[in-house]
């Protein structure tokens, strides 16, 4: 069977030169000028743990056809994250290092034995269950898209089992700890107005830290005190801040935005020092700081904040169903591990302060 990648004219996106999955210090999908920015990821941008061993990617011919028209496919059709898209692009990588050490040189030979060599190799080299789950995931979109192709006669995906994720309860601050994070008092200056500005905004919404570096200005409204967040999938979704978070937002924007501002800023409403809009891996770097200047707090990421929101929403008494909505999970079993944590404090508590416990 022979696989041939259709030219691209000139000038289309296609023709474009292959990046990376974001660029230099941004986090977001957007480029320099605050505009969406679409995103060409080809098999160099993989991540550490899906780089393929040296001398296991030689040889080009009819894997790296295939592996060009599933990321289009991915990208075009899909329109999967750029993490996404570079995590499936590296499992398919894998899949196909596998299938050429098996002596395969064609994707016709694929069937689920083949399948579950792969993921049996990934177990014994150490894989988490969380990276089999999406890896088994990835590879049953894979086949179904070489199946609709006609490169395989039948879908072997279908056939293949779905490996469970493990489901662990999510380290998350008490309502003391997250107060007293969040009432430390710095210089007052640019980067501590933008860092507390970060810190109310992710606790009061519970957003994903990607979300919070693809903020622009105008995504926040002031007078409903909400803010526009575009999240997995390209879904948007509205979610409400309190009166704490406005203000640090309100002084961010006032006093400190305004002199990091320069020619390629754009709308970003985050920025880096810079000028351009912050990362993710910065924003991580302040919640990790903040944290540690608060003694006996346990050491989190931006993730962790999101965690603290879900679970103090549900203390406090919302529904489940407003969770879900608030925190932009397509499944409502994805926000059910934040019973699971309220239960396990409500525990704890109860067995240190009742007498007969």
């Amino acid at each position: 069977m022979r696989i041939v990648a259709s030219p691209s004219p000139p000038g289309s996106r296609d023709a474009l030169p292959r990046i990376g999955c974001r660029e230099p210090g941004n986090g977001t999908g957007r480029d320099g000028t605050g505009r969406r920015r679409r995103t060409r990821i080809g098999p160099e941008a993989r991540g550490k743990d899906d780089v393929v061993a040296a001398g296991e990617g030689q040889g080009l011919g009819e894997f790296d056809a295939v592996l060009e028209q599933f990321e289009r496919h991915l990208r075009l059709e899909r329109d999967l994250s750029p993490h996404t898209l570079r995590a499936y692009l590296g499992d398919i990588s894998s899949l196909f290092a596998h299938m050429r050490a098996a002596g395969h040189d064609d994707v016709s030979a694929l069937d689920v034995t083949v399948l579950r060599d792969w993921l049996g190799d990934q177990h014994q080299a150490g894989r988490s269950r969380g990276t089999l789950a999406r890896r088994s995931a990835c590879a049953r979109v894979f086949t179904a898209f070489c199946h609709r192709r006609g490169w395989l006669a039948s879908d072997p995906g279908l056939l293949l089992g779905t490996a469970k994720a493990e489901r662990r309860l999510p380290k998350v601050l008490d309502q003391t700890e997250a107060e007293a994070v969040l009432s430390t008092q710095g210089p007052g200056d640019a980067r501590d107005l933008r860092d507390r500005a970060m810190l109310e905004l992710l606790y009061a919404t519970g957003m994903r830290v990607s979300e919070l570096c693809g903020l622009d200005v105008d995504d926040v409204d002031r007078d409903r005190r909400t803010v526009r967040v575009l999240g997995k999938g390209r879904k948007e979704r509205t979610v409400p801040f309190g009166l704490p978070a406005l203000q640090a937002l309100d002084a961010w924007c006032v006093r400190g935005r305004p002199l990091w501002i320069r020619e390629g800023s754009g709308p970003a409403l985050f920025l880096g020092v810079r000028g351009g809009r912050i990362d993710q891996g910065t924003v991580r770097r302040v919640v990790h700081a903040r944290l540690a200047q608060v003694e006996g707090t346990p050491d989190m990421g931006p993730h962790g904040l999101r965690h603290t929101a879900a679970t103090h929403l549900l203390e406090g008494g919302a529904d489940l169903r407003s969770v879900q909505e608030m925190l932009g999970h397509a499944s409502l079993a994805t926000t059910q591990i934040y019973t699971h944590v309220s239960i396990e404090r409500l525990r704890a508590a109860y067995r240190q302060a009742h007498p007969r416990a």
